[in-house]
């Protein structure tokens, strides 16, 4: 007895599991003992509950009605863009899910998924979950827990679901629209997120920071990183695990799916060593340092996320130099302008995942190899449909659809952060008091990442006593 259904293949299904798997651990335990060990001690405990406590708020809103608000049927709340904007909210909690997996309005335009939609939606999910997480480094050190635990469900909601349906979902930006201009004759070209997460991550965590405002003066001062070898094994986790992050996303385990991996190797090994040249030869002190790696490390990943499947190998590594140097720029010029100083981003979210993720997405426009096949259905290639960048002698058209999209996500997801936070601001504090900033993860959850009293023997022994 055969046990797969004839619409699914074993294959397919595993390896897209297995992606899912990878970028799970991106979030658990890759971005928490990441931030953990990036934050100052007193923070790490409160860090690591809230990427905890944010992946599985998340998990809940997407099973409840967040995944078929991504990738189902079209809400049409309006003409215009609002025909298109957002799917129809719908539990799948039941058995329904067990069927061939769908996306509605890309249906016809791509082969048909060759798992369940169990699968897609599991998929799906663990990028809405990193989502978050990486917005969480922008307000580390003073938000409210309790406010966290409400905004995520909310913001998930209203800004993560409508970003995954206007790009991936068959919404506004993934449609052609010849009857508006020649020039948005095609769709946005997302590969697997730098639009719909690491630009929403950048422009959402710098909004909330500005809204929440600074942590303590002497704590912005002296932001040291209270465990750097914890850090590197979740940078490790991250750079390893983008290889289901990107590979995943072609839907099947084909050729596309192999060069999106090369792809986003070759891009953060670039990026990586890109910035460390910028810090020998052109930083304050003239010194490479480890934090200033894993920062290339995370604007190579994120730079090549929107282009992973669209590039050849070259242009992938094209992405690694221009986007870890407008980022490296960005971070050591522009962050110390009146703006951005004034706003404290913790963990400079809005330069490694912002600038990151528009400077990628921008880039397809420029770089996106007509000679690459992609899964846009019936053995065509990119130059058959959408995916021919501006260096291989096409219209630059393509870079205008992949602006104008990036100004709808940023726009967009800036006004429902700000929003959400006002609406909150209403009834509870949106951060915490100067005191409890003090103690930090004492104050608020009676635990300490690195204790100074240990058990022994039964007798609670401090470190002093041992000594």
């Amino acid at each position: 007895m055969n046990p797969y259904p004839d619409w699914l293949s074993p294959g397919d299904n595993a390896w897209q599991m297995v992606a899912a798997t990878l970028v799970g651990l991106m979030s658990l335990p890759g971005i928490a003992v990441l931030y953990a060990g990036l934050v100052q001690k007193k923070w790490a405990v409160n860090t690591m509950l809230m990427a905890f406590t944010g992946f599985s708020l998340v998990l809940v809103v997407w099973v409840l009605w967040g995944f078929k608000m991504g990738f189902g049927d079209p809400l049409k709340l309006g003409p215009g863009i609002l025909q298109s904007a957002v799917g129809k909210p719908r539990s799948i909690v039941g058995t329904d899910n067990q069927h061939q997996a769908v996306i509605p309005l890309l249906d016809g335009a791509m082969p048909s998924f060759k798992f369940s939609e169990s699968t897609l939606a599991y998929f799906q999910f663990v990028f809405a979950a990193i989502t978050p997480l990486l917005f969480l480094g922008s307000v580390i050190g003073r938000i409210n827990f309790k406010v966290w635990l409400i905004f995520v469900p909310l913001w998930s909601t209203f800004a993560y679901c409508v970003n995954a349906f206007l790009v991936w979902g068959g919404g506004f930006w993934a449609q052609a629209h010849t009857g508006v201009s020649s020039l948005f004759s095609t769709g946005v070209l997302d590969y697997s997120g730098g639009y719909v997460i690491h630009l929403a991550a950048g422009t959402t965590g710098f909004v909330a920071a500005w809204v929440i405002g600074p942590r303590l003066a002497r704590d912005r001062e002296r932001a040291v990183p209270n465990n750097l070898p914890m850090a590197a094994v979740g940078a490790g986790v991250l750079w390893l695990g983008w290889n289901g992050f990107n590979g995943g996303d072609p839907y099947f385990s084909g050729a596309n799916a192999s060069l999106a991996v090369l792809n986003t190797n070759v891009a953060t090994a670039v990026a990586l060593l890109t910035w460390v040249i910028w810090d020998i030869f052109a930083s304050r002190e003239r010194k490479p340092t480890f934090l200033g790696a894993v920062n290339g490390m995370i604007v190579g990943l994120v730079g090549i996320t929107p282009a992973a499947g669209y590039v050849n190998t070259f242009g992938a590594m094209i992405i690694g130099v221009v986007a870890s140097s407008l980022v490296w720029m960005s971070w050591n010029w522009l962050g110390r302008t009146r703006l951005f100083s004034k706003v404290d981003d913790t963990l400079g979210v809005v330069h490694t995942h912002g600038v990151a993720g528009l400077v990628g997405g921008l880039l397809v426009g420029v770089l996106a190899d007509p000679n690459v096949v992609i899964y846009l259905g019936n053995g065509k290639d990119v130059s058959d449909v959408t995916a021919s960048g501006w260096l291989w002698g096409h219209h630059p058209a393509q870079i205008l659809v992949q602006l104008c999209a990036a100004l709808t996500i940023i726009v967009w997801d800036a006004l429902i952060t700000i929003a959400i936070l006002k609406f909150l601001g209403l009834f509870m504090k949106l951060r915490v008091s100067d005191e409890v900033q003090e103690e930090g993860d004492i104050a608020v959850h009676q635990e300490e990442a690195y204790p100074e009293e240990s058990l022994i023997g039964g007798r609670v022994v401090t470190e002093s006593a041992k000594a």
